[in-house]
């Protein structure tokens, strides 16, 4: 049976492959042409555009392309998923930034293609943007995890150290470290290794609109960068190097894995339990915020210069448990759990799935969807679902 494609959000530039502009707030289950029933691996998006990444290596996209992000060698938007050709390379990940992305091959190299204003393609200053895919060259070992900020990118290479790039960052740290320098990982438009890490073989990294997560082997977190929302469990407005998250906040466990949407994160621990903490103003959270974490309704104070009133502290979402796939759009996420798809958080665009635009603060059943693979936009889901008698039924091909 062929895996049927779910796509519902924000839809402006055409990421939903529906060949329309129209947002999507309902799941429509289609068999999408282009992909030819080929097995997916990874699904994943940006601001406006959408990448899918096939079992083979194959690469394909839609949606905004006026940075070139898709990586088809021109800057109009696609409507409907189309093949990127890579010569040679077969892509096994994807990170989406706003306006670029980044793809790792199977053999660690990365590939970069988008806006480089920032410097966060990895590839110098001389090209502010670039529609064809271009080697991380500076990147000699191979990469494992890759991550794409807002207007910042990290990865991980096969020793386990960390690097930077890209400068979206840099304004909040010169704003919060003044009058002292900024450190060159925050400024730098190639990758820089990021130092404090050197005693730990890194992961995996996740990135939000301005801060960085690192997951190490031994299972634990290391967070930098802004601290507007209480997403680095701190009083500081910004941590210049990566802090170690106590796992006391975790009731003592271990972390497995870690995602990151804009301004909050989300964790799972060795036995399953997923915490999240951060900006929960949208519903984000998934979870009830008590009055103390509330850091969006507090007096003028520490915020008032970029800090936080209160730490926002990890908290378990208790129907999140055992949850096989997590991931997080700008201000929303899907998770997998029990063969079963769950979304909640923003929703103006319907990206929740539920017919509404309607935030949703408690994480809630997208019916009649088994998904195999999920992924997130900044405003626009994506799901691979099991073909079952129901759907086929009411899902029409698209051309």
């Amino acid at each position: 049976r062929p895996n049927l494609l779910s796509l519902q959000g924000a839809n402006s530039y055409g990421q939903l492959s529906q060949g329309h502009v129209e947002d999507q707030a309902s799941p429509r289950l289609s068999n999408i042409a282009a992909l030819q029933n080929r097995p997916v691996r990874a699904v994943s998006g940006g601001g406006g555009h959408s990448v899918v990444i096939t079992e083979s290596g194959e690469v394909f996209v839609c949606g905004q392309n006026n940075r070139g992000q898709l990586g088809l060698g021109h800057s109009a938007d696609i409507s409907t998923l189309q093949h990127c050709p890579i010569l040679n390379q077969r892509v096994t990940d994807i990170a989406c930034g706003w306006d670029f992305t980044l793809l790792l091959t199977d053999g660690g190299q990365l590939l970069a293609c988008g806006s480089n204003v920032f410097g966060q393609l990895g590839v110098g200053q001389t090209v502010t943007h670039s529609a064809d895919l271009l080697v991380v060259e500076s990147l000699t070992e191979p990469v494992v995890s890759v991550a794409a900020g807002l207007r910042h990118s990290l990865a991980v290479t096969g020793s386990g150290c960390v690097y930077q790039w890209g400068t979206g960052l840099f304004s909040y740290a010169k704003r919060a470290l003044s009058p002292h320098a900024v450190p060159s990982h925050f400024n730098s438009k190639v990758p820089c290794l990021v130092p404090g890490l050197d005693q730990r073989i890194s992961h995996r990294v996740t990135a939000g609109s301005a801060h960085c997560v690192c997951l190490t082997g031994d299972g634990d977190l290391f967070l930098w960068g802004s601290n507007k929302h209480g997403q680095l469990t701190t009083t500081e407005p910004f941590l210049s190097s990566p802090t170690l998250l106590k796992r006391s906040l975790l009731d003592g466990e271990k972390v497995i894995n870690v995602w990151s949407g804009w301004t909050h994160i989300v964790a799972q621990t060795e036995s399953g339990r997923v915490f999240t903490w951060g900006r929960g103003n949208y519903g984000q959270l998934g979870r009830q915020i008590s009055a103390s974490e509330d850091t969006e309704q507090q007096p003028a104070g520490p915020a008032a210069q970029g800090g936080t009133q209160e730490v926002g502290l990890p908290a378990e979402v208790e129907n999140l448990r055992g949850a096989t796939q997590i991931c997080c759009g700008s201000e929303h996420n899907l998770a997998s759990v029990g063969g079963s798809l769950l979304s909640w958080g923003w929703n103006e665009h319907g990206m929740c799935g539920d017919g509404s635009q309607a935030n949703i603060f408690l994480p809630q059943l997208v019916p009649g969807l088994r998904p195999v693979l999920i992924g997130c936009g900044a405003g626009h889901s994506m799901a691979v679902c099991a073909a079952t008698t129901s759907t086929e039924t009411n899902s029409a091909p698209l051309e």
